[in-house]
């Protein structure tokens, strides 16, 4: 299977409004995903944030689980902060990547903005040989530019209730 990473995008992003913003940091963003980055075999996890106290903020909660006081009692959650990329744009993470043209990027979104379901997705997944960068925005999602620019956009998730 090709490589997958993630990104967080924290800017450019929507409020409740609909208007571009950039959100805040919080350390669910970094420890979590990265766990799941790492459990569904991520190669990277790239936190895009402008704003450099923002990423220094990520640097952190990055030490504090990998040679603090956490990283010292739970030592298994070192590998997966080993992932964090912390970025000032998506053209950085594209950039990591080997460039925008060389790999892949999908967006998602929980809005009815995309097409490319749960099944059609695995199945290109698996076909690709191109680096996937699969986009999760903050807020109230990523901004229209983003979502246009990507190559596919997963259809939402929808729960039974």
């Amino acid at each position: 299977m090709r490589r997958l990473a993630i990104a967080l995008v924290h800017h450019p992003v929507l409020d409740a409004q609909g208007a571009i913003v950039t959100s805040a940091i919080t350390n669910l963003d970094v420890h979590d995903l990265a766990r799941s980055a790492r459990t569904y075999g991520a190669s990277d996890y790239f936190v895009v944030h402008p704003i450099t106290a923002q990423r220094e903020l990520v640097q952190k909660i990055c030490e504090h689980w990998q040679t603090g006081s956490s990283g010292k009692r739970i030592p298994d959650r070192k590998i997966a902060l080993q992932l964090v990329r912390v970025v000032p744009s998506l053209e950085d993470a594209y950039t990591a990547l080997g460039g925008r043209e060389t790999g892949e990027v999908w967006a998602t979104a929980a809005r009815e903005l995309g097409t490319l379901g749960g099944e059609a997705a695995r199945a290109r997944a698996r076909e690709g040989e191109k680096p996937l960068l699969l986009l999760f925005g903050t807020a109230w999602g990523l901004a229209p530019a983003i979502v246009r620019s990507a190559d596919a956009v997963l259809a939402p998730i929808r729960g039974g209730g």
